[in-house]
């Protein structure tokens, strides 16, 4: 497989060095919060730099809404938080019209989407028409309201949190929403360690009020920018398209990865290369995202469910399934990776 990118000019180092550099600023400054979860906050950096949206699902109390509110903090742009709950109107999301008495007309109101970062709490908790109200602006980053449409500043991003399904006064998402976002992590429970360090770091004060921007909006998108010129071999596009096409033919799932999800995961392993230092993508990056960008689109058959099986174990045997296209040679200049399948 050739890996060879289209560069690799001095300038297109020096921009990896520096989409580099204001990660780790940004990095840095959302462990200041979270306590023991590089994973999960390496998945929100590749999903922010990859212009996708998050959809991060777990039990309460285990910091999902702090650290959507630390990524939202860490970048100096315009935020807007959406507490989802049963009697939550799309027009509290997208906006309303209103009757001006003193001008006899009609103005616009906007919603709380009309933001770089729109930090959608316990977004399970609203009605399905009210989730539908964030279709069109995830995807096209507009809104239409009264036959108007409204174009969203980039860059845009819904960090969405969720409650499992089985808590009390949830509804599922529709699988039109679930493939909207990019990806879905799970913060879990915190090691024994981070958690005593979380004892004497939040009881004595609020490390998320005492955050303070290390970046901003025009920064993210030239990162984005950056990103957007990473190379894809065809063999490792070809390898992608094999693994979505897997869960379409699979008898275990009855609904599999669609286009988008194809695309969502390339954006997402560009994004996860270039934070690694590389302009090219390797078919290591691919299977790390594999599980956060297409577990949660699919759906298991009613066979495989009774079986006790989850579409992320499904996944994983179709990752072991589908062949690992070989390495005939790395770019000018670029060391192996470390690990990487031949």
């Amino acid at each position: 497989m050739d890996t060879t990118p289209l560069g690799g000019s001095g300038s297109e180092l020096a921009d990896l060095e520096t989409l580099a550099r204001v990660v780790g600023r940004v990095r840095t400054n959302i462990e200041r919060v979270i306590e023991g979860k590089p994973d999960v906050v390496s998945s929100a950096l590749v999903v922010l730099l990859a212009e996708g949206h998050l959809l991060i699902e777990d039990v309460p109390g285990v910091g999902k809404t702090m650290l959507s509110k630390a990524l939202a903090r860490s970048i100096d742009c315009s935020v807007r938080r959406i507490q989802f709950t049963p009697d939550l109107l799309p027009s509290d999301v997208t906006g309303v019209s209103v009757f001006n008495q003193n001008t006899r007309e009609f103005e616009f109101r906007p919603g709380g989407v009309f933001a770089n970062i729109v930090v959608g709490d316990e977004i399970n908790r609203a009605s399905p028409k009210t989730q539908s109200a964030l279709l069109e602006c995830m995807e096209e980053r507009q809104v239409t309201v009264d036959n108007t449409t409204y174009q969203l500043e980039s860059p845009f991003m819904v960090i969405a949190t969720q409650n499992p399904i089985e808590m009390e006064g949830t509804y599922a998402l529709p699988e039109a929403q679930r493939d909207r976002f990019m990806a879905r992590v799970s913060v879990g429970y915190p090691v024994e360690a981070a958690e005593i360090a979380m004892l004497n770091s939040h009881t004595e004060s609020r490390p998320l009020d005492d955050l303070e921007a290390v970046t901003d909006a025009g920064e993210i998108r030239k990162l984005s920018a950056i990103v957007g010129k990473v190379y894809v071999a065809p063999a490792v596009q070809q390898y992608v398209v094999a693994l979505t096409s897997a869960t379409r033919r699979t008898d275990d799932l009855v609904l599999g990865a669609s286009p988008r999800a194809t695309l969502h995961l390339v954006r997402a392993a560009k994004a996860h290369a270039a934070i690694a230092g590389r302009d090219y993508v390797l078919p290591d990056d691919v299977q790390l995202l594999a599980r956060p960008v297409l577990a949660h689109r699919l759906l298991p058959s009613v066979e495989a469910a009774m079986g006790g099986r989850t579409t992320a174990s499904i996944l994983d045997g179709i990752l072991a399934g589908v062949p690992v296209p070989s390495a005939s040679r790395e770019p000018a200049g670029q060391p192996a990776a470390p690990g990487r399948r031949a």
